[in-house]
């Protein structure tokens, strides 16, 4: 009897105390729900723990600190007891996903597919649904693009995609409060999104904000490209590039056809762009155009955007002419 009792106290120290080393990263879900058995059973299948028994007899113990569902990494010897004690605390994988300023849905959608955090087709079937989220905000809005903002976020795979919408939207909102985001949000959202993909300079973001404005006052086109990209990205043919057809798309997003803003945001503004929508420069240009180091030439009249777009093409026929 005595031997049995040192026998299974040997067994179980060596079980619970004796570190397992897995083969290469594990990443296990925990789901909600699961039992302690079936927690044991994932843990042994993946061969993080020695034995479902011993991890049961030591849950047995300490079970006023219940175990956290979500997904856990394991990639460093470890044993039974304390692998029990990170499942306690709750000691969850985070995905750390990054949304840069001008991401548009579908780069989002892409984006929690890439971390594997569900599919891009099933984030952007639960936005489309997901519009009564801003429409205090924005009743106009057909679809929650401009209101996803760009941020670092850190999600778990137990974190729904409906949870992950609610998050970004409440960032929006966070943001939206911070710099006094009010009066008609749907057309400040609109133009900040135009902004935003037009010029990746904070600094000049009030004046493009300014020429834009300057020909709504006109009513003349707005002439964006990024609107026509849009628009082919909502037709699914966008390829990479502009052609001059494409600038003929039949698209109520084609800023080149229609007067006025695009029917709502081509994409997700940062605060920088937010607050040029907000706050434009005062000035009197109607144009602008690419100097060919990351900024752009401004002018007042068709005759002096027409020079600036030649200076810019010699500027790019000299790059390419130049050796390499």
């Amino acid at each position: 009897m005595l031997l049995g009792v040192l026998a299974t106290g040997g067994w179980l120290a060596w079980a619970l105390f004796v570190p397992v080393m897995p083969a290469g990263q594990k990443f296990l879900l925990l789901r909600p729900g699961y039992s302690t058995r079936r927690i044991g059973s994932e843990l042994k299948s993946a061969g993080v723990i020695r034995s479902v028994p011993a991890f049961l007899i030591w849950h047995f113990f300490h079970r006023k600190r219940s175990l956290k569902a979500g997904e856990y990494l394991f990639e460093k010897s470890d044993d039974t007891a304390h692998v029990h004690s990170r499942l306690a605390h709750g000691d969850i994988y985070v995905h750390t996903v990054v949304i840069p300023e001008g991401f548009t849905i579908f780069d989002v959608a892409q984006a929690i597919e890439d971390a594997h955090l569900g599919s891009a087709q099933e984030f952007l079937a639960v936005a489309r649904e997901a519009t009564p989220l801003i429409s205090d905000l924005d009743p106009q809005a057909t679809s929650l693009e401009g209101y996803l903002f760009p941020d670092t976020y850190q999600l778990t795979r137990t974190q729904s995609q409906r949870e992950i919408i609610e998050l970004m939207v409440k960032r929006f909102r966070q943001a939206a409060a911070a710099i006094g985001l009010g009066g008609d949000v749907h057309r400040i959202v609109t133009m900040a999104s135009i902004v935003e993909k037009e010029t990746a300079s904070p600094e000049e973001r009030p004046a493009v904000a300014s020429v834009y404005y300057n020909r709504l006052d006109k009513k003349i086109a707005l002439d964006a490209d990024p609107s026509i990209i849009y628009a082919k990205l909502l037709a699914g043919t966008y390829e990479g590039a502009l052609h001059h057809v494409d600038m003929s798309i039949d698209s109520p997003y084609n800023t080149y056809r229609r007067v006025g803003l695009p029917p709502g945001p081509i994409a997700n503004p940062g605060r920088s762009a937010l607050e040029a929508a907000i706050h434009p420069a005062t000035t009197n240009y109607y144009y602008f155009v690419s100097d060919g180091d990351g900024h752009h030439r401004f002018s007042s009249s068709l005759e002096e955007h027409n020079r600036n777009v030649a200076a810019f093409r010699r500027a790019v026929n000299s790059r390419m002419a130049a050796p390499r």
